[in-house]
């Protein structure tokens, strides 16, 4: 090598000189205080992980003094004396080498002093004590030799090679030749101390100078922590720190500069696996060598860089590894780094921390935090590992595992959060860093709630869950019982470059241009913490748990679907065997039953995590500040719950901030609650379960405050589940709230008939189905709150006060009920043919098996149709026997009797025959019973006339034969008790006899010229009114009942409403005088054609 030096070691010499002008004082005789070296720094890396001991290890490095090494012995001096001279590098020309000197004679302590640290001892790491006292005719200088190679496991004494408690000593042969040729004693002390670590470190056989230094490290911590008070001021105090330092210095060169030891620079960090060490183990970077080491940031950065790039090594190791790899020690080594801001500022500040422009597939491996987020069972192989074989398991089985999922996932996440709280506490600026790459997650995922969801393109389930759970978490403090803090979270962070992205979501009733509009006007000032992390929070759940129950939600009917096609699948069997496609349908039928194995053990391990009683209530008291939030920003006062929001419904005016909210806001609430009330309906409470309640009634109340039909419906479907029976509850977790809290008796039912109502049209290319799932949720609440009279009350009032509204519900419900009700019956007939056709043996394979298939699609809808049949005639006959007045209004009467007399027809009459199938049961269908209920709606309103008149007037269906029959029927099987048996005698004969009255009108009108018939029903109209647009004249009657179900002219498609027709009283007189003229000509005749009266005698 040249004798000038390199630039690399000009580098690393003036390391060594910052070392040494930093070094702490040393000790003299005089008291004063000498410099000391320091330590310098380079990237560098140490074994692995799993070395053993390096104390139990060790091996001398040279055994045999001898007369005959002293050149060997001088030489190594030399070396020592330069530590670049040992990778042949030459000092600086005019720098004098690195020497080891004696130091002077230190200055004698008290007898007291001595006295006083006479007896202490430390415990040693093989569970034995060292000790710190000086012994009886010991000198300070003895105690510091045995003390210094009890600490470093060094002798210059070839006769001592182990120390009093067994352990082994490495003797320095070069350190006692250059001793022994300056005429010194061989003995160790401080100014030896440098050149002894050197010549141990880089001589030492199988074991890392790191490794040795760090042990040795831990047991001068211990010999100091183990010193008495009253010796912290002596001169041995200052021995055990100077050795201190130099130990964390050597440790330092061996990390930055390991070619210092002779040994190789590393392909990677070199303290990346003494951090997976455990902290007390001798090669584990414990927290007094954390701390000295981040103490020396502001002096050397390599040391900084050294443990950073440590760090991020981890990360990338992690970011390869699974649940079921032994990912513990990197979470570990993480949670304890963590706890020193200064290295947390360094590890926020990296590039890989928060990458710019990273996808969503790339934040769990590229990110730094993204590979402890993503470790969870939901990673594939960990889900099969916790559920092999899943089709043959049995439920006890799939139970336990989940359990035993769950408590490691919340171990885990006990430790994320851990983590993350850490790095928030730790400064402002890694807060922000950290609540930056919370929005990375949330925002690079938002196509985890497309209709169909790439999962190359997005972040993992696991991975999302962890992240929202973590949120979750760092909300709870200001989550109190009193809400004291929701006035905290504003709504004007929207508004303030927010982290949160929502510029392309759809919001609760604002179109995109208003709320560009309104987004655009930035408002001034900064966002406080618990606003932050609550909009974060909102959107990892939407994007987060809510999407991955979504998933649940999918994959369970893909399951079902794929068990069907497997079955179908093995059926065909018969067709390959004996030919050469066995082979591949084997192996195609092998493939598919591994796609349903692992689609099992996907769910099971996702039901695992999400039916977890601590996360679910975490999230549903997250949500319940979610709803009191909301309710705030639309209901003032703002003081709710304290107060309920102000009298419904809502004023028309909405506020700004609260229409231009993302529809995710609701849609979080109706999706938690939704999934804990099908689920784990014994987490809400009941203080939850009033505000839950509030906001469905409020929004169903005020609907037009949300825009989507689907968020409304969802508010139903809330309510619906919480009356679904449960273990001990018979009315579910709602049902007993929603029949007394008076905000629901005053409010409940006018918004969900206004929501049956508006459910007509929905808007999605599933609207007819839609409303019939809306509707029957909507009996059932009706059906659980019905046992409390105030609700019969308030419904009756209802009808009164709002005869509109009631009238459009009372007509839409008699659609229903007419149109399932055929539905229904015309799907029995076509079985009831279908099962007749099919026991023809005769038939030719293809068409019977078109009519198998026709037959299962016929008793599908059957059992569709059925339920629905049920629940609307049940509430058609709730409705009838509480409001019999609204339901025998003209506009509504003749259509709910034509529909009452059609199907008393087919359940009794003639064509009773066709409904006859096999096991009606299956289907829902039980005859007897769905005639008695619509016998009882006849009775419900058998006491007003204008309902006995629309019966006879219906010339289609009333057969008065029909009311005999069914009568005989009611009678035979006991359906009906002798009052109700004898009030349908009476009904059945006054409808005849109106009919008879009916028949003879009829007849006396004679022919009825078209322009007094009505031109929709062809009847005689009695209140004529003209439409403006069309100016066609009809009958009053025959318009409400259309406006009822479309608001346009009939003839023009002209929108239309009922105060819009004005009365034709012109026709109406010729009307009059028509009828008048016909039943005039009746009496006359009457009297004309009878006999004359006899009065002779």
């Amino acid at each position: 090598m040249a004798d000038t030096a390199s630039d690399a070691d000009k580098i690393r010499m003036k390391r060594l000189a910052k070392l040494q002008n930093q070094a702490p004082a040393r000790p003299t005789e005089d008291g004063n205080q000498t410099r000391g070296e320091a330590s310098a720094s380079q990237s560098g890396r140490t074994p692995s992980a799993g070395q053993a001991d390096p104390s139990d290890r060790s091996e001398q490095p040279d055994q045999q003094p001898s007369s005959s090494r002293s050149e060997t012995a001088t030489a190594t001096g030399s070396t020592s004396s330069n530590p670049f001279a040992q990778l042949e590098m030459k000092p600086l020309e005019g720098e004098s080498k690195i020497r080891i000197r004696p130091a002077t004679s230190a200055t004698t302590t008290t007898s007291k002093q001595e006295s006083a640290g006479e007896g202490q001892r430390t415990s040693s790491p093989g569970g034995r004590s060292l000790s710190t006292k000086t012994g009886p005719g010991e000198s300070f200088e003895q105690w510091e030799g045995r003390v210094l190679s009890n600490m470093f496991r060094i002798t210059l004494q070839w006769e001592r090679q182990q120390d009093a408690h067994g352990h082994q000593l490495r003797y320095l042969s070069g350190v006692t030749a250059e001793l022994e040729e300056q005429g010194e004693d061989k003995r160790l002390s401080l100014p030896t101390l440098e050149q002894a670590i050197l010549e141990v470190a880089s001589n030492i056989r199988g074991v890392a100078p790191l490794d040795y230094l760090l042990a040795c490290w831990k047991r001068i911590t211990r010999q100091l922590r183990g010193m008495r008070s009253d010796d912290r001021d002596n001169r041995k105090l200052n021995v055990i720190k100077e050795a201190r330092r130099l130990c964390m210095s050597y440790c330092i060169f061996a990390i930055t500069m390991p070619e210092m030891f002779g040994v190789d620079p590393p392909t990677s960090n070199a303290l990346a696996q003494h951090l997976l060490v455990d902290p007390e183990d001798d090669r584990g970077l414990c927290h007094d060598f954390l701390t000295e080491a981040v103490r020396r940031f502001g002096e050397d950065d390599s040391m900084k860089e050294a443990l950073v790039g440590a760090v991020e090594e981890l990360s990338r190791q992690l970011a390869g590894m699974t649940m079921n790899d032994n990912y513990k020690p990197y979470i570990l080594a993480l949670r304890n780094l963590v706890r020193y801001p200064p290295l947390v500022d360094a590890i926020t500040d990296l590039p890989g921390f928060l990458p710019p422009k990273t996808p969503a597939q790339d934040i769990e491996r590229k990110t730094f935090l993204g590979p402890f987020f993503q470790i969870s069972p939901l990673q594939g192989e960990v889900t099969v590992n916790y559920f092999s074989s899943p089709k043959g398991r049995d439920k006890g089985y799939i139970i336990s595992s989940q359990k035993a999922l769950r408590m490691t996932l919340q171990n885990h996440q006990t430790e994320l959060l851990d983590i993350v709280n850490q790095i928030i506490r730790s400064s402002k600026k890694s807060r922000d860093r950290m609540l930056d790459w919370f929005a990375l997650t949330v925002n690079a995922n938002h196509k985890r709630r497309a209709l169909q969801v790439d999962n190359d393109l997005v972040s993992s389930d696991g991975f999302m869950v962890n992240v929202t759970v973590c949120l979750d978490q760092l909300c709870e403090p200001f989550m109190d019982s009193t809400f004291s803090k929701i006035d905290r979270i504003e709504v004007d962070y929207l508004r303030r470059n927010p982290r949160v992205d929502i510029k392309q979501e759809t919001k609760l009733n604002a179109d995109q241009h208003a709320s560009d509009r309104f987004y655009s006007n930035v408002v001034p000032g900064s966002s406080n913490f618990i606003s932050e992390v609550f909009f974060l929070t909102l959107a990892a759940h939407h994007y987060g748990t809510e999407a991955t129950i979504t998933k649940l939600d999918q994959l369970e009917k893909d399951l079902k679907h794929m068990e069907k096609e497997l079955v179908r699948f093995e059926e065909e069997r018969s067709k390959w065997i004996n030919t050469p496609q066995l082979v591949m349908f084997e192996n195609t039928l092998r493939k598919f039953q591994e796609a349903i194995n692992k689609g099992l053990s996907y769910k099971y391990a996702v039901q695992g995590v999400l039916y977890d009683d601590l996360s679910q209530a975490r999230s549903m008291q997250f949500m319940r500040y979610v709803i009191v939030w909301m309710l705030r920003l639309a209901a003032p006062p703002h003081d709710y719950p304290q107060q309920q929001p102000q009298r419904l419904p809502l004023p028309k005016e909405e506020p700004e901030a609260f229409t231009c909210l993302p529809e995710y806001f609701l849609d979080n609430i109706i999706s938690n609650f939704r999934f804990i009330l099908r689920t784990l309906p014994h987490v809400l409470t009941s203080t939850q379960s009033d505000e839950l309640i509030t906001l469905c009634i409020t929004f169903l109340r005020s609907s037009e405050y949300i825009k989507n039909p689907y968020l409304k419906s969802g508010l139903v479907s809330l309510l619906f589940n919480g009356i679904w029976p449960t273990y001990g509850r018979a009315k579910g977790v709602l049902g007993d709230v929603l029949v007394s809290f008076p905000f629901a008796t005053e409010h409940l039912l006018h918004a969900v008939l206004k929501f049956y109502i508006e459910a007509e049209t929905t808007g999605g290319h599933n609207q007819f189905f839609d409303k019939f799932n809306i509707r029957y949720e909507i009996f059932q609440i009706i059906k659980c709150i019905w046992s409390n009279p105030i609700y019969r009350e308030r419904l009756s009032q209802e009808a009164k006060k709002n005869l509109d509204f009631f009238v459009r519900f009372v007509n839409l419900l008699l659609n229903d009920v007419t149109f399932v009700l055929d539905e229904s019956l015309n799907a029995f007939g076509k079985i009831h043919r279908l099962q007749i056709e099919l026991e023809d043996a005769s038939l030719e394979q293809n068409e019977r098996t078109e009519k198998e298939e026709q037959l299962a699609q016929s008793e599908s809808m059957a059992k569709s149709y059925m339920q629905l049949t049920n629940e609307t005639l049940a509430m058609l006959k709730l409705f009838t026997d509480a409001l019999a007045d609204s339901f025998t209004m003209p506009e509504i009467v003749q259509r709910l009797a034509d529909m009452l007399d059609y199907n008393l027809d087919a359940m009794v009459g003639p064509k009773r025959t066709n409904l006859q199938v096999r096991q009606p049961e299956q289907y829902g269908f039980q005859p007897r019973v769905l005639l008695s209920e619509i016998v009882d709606v006849y009775l419900n309103l058998r006491d007003k006339k204008s309902f006995i008149d629309a019966v006879a007037k219906d010339g289609r269906s009333y057969k008065p034969a029909n009311f005999e029959k069914a009568g005989e029927i009611l009678s035979k099987w006991g359906l009906k008790s002798s009052e109700d048996l004898e009030a349908w005698t009476t009904l059945g004969e006054r409808v005849r006899l109106a009919k008879e009255a009916d028949d003879q009108d009829e007849e006396d009108l004679g022919e009825i010229p078209d322009e007094f018939l009505d031109p929709l029903m062809y009847t005689l109209m009695e209140d004529p009114v003209v439409l403006p647009a069309s100016r066609i004249s009809i009958d009053r009657a025959t318009i409400r009942s259309h406006l009822l179900s479309d608001p346009h002219d009939p003839f023009n498609r002209v929108p239309l409403s009922i105060e819009d027709v004005r009365p034709d009283t012109e026709l109406k007189a010729k009307i009059e005088a028509f009828k008048s003229e016909k039943r005039g000509k009746r009496l006359v005749g009457g009297g004309g054609d009878g006999d004359a009266m006899d009065t002779s005698a």
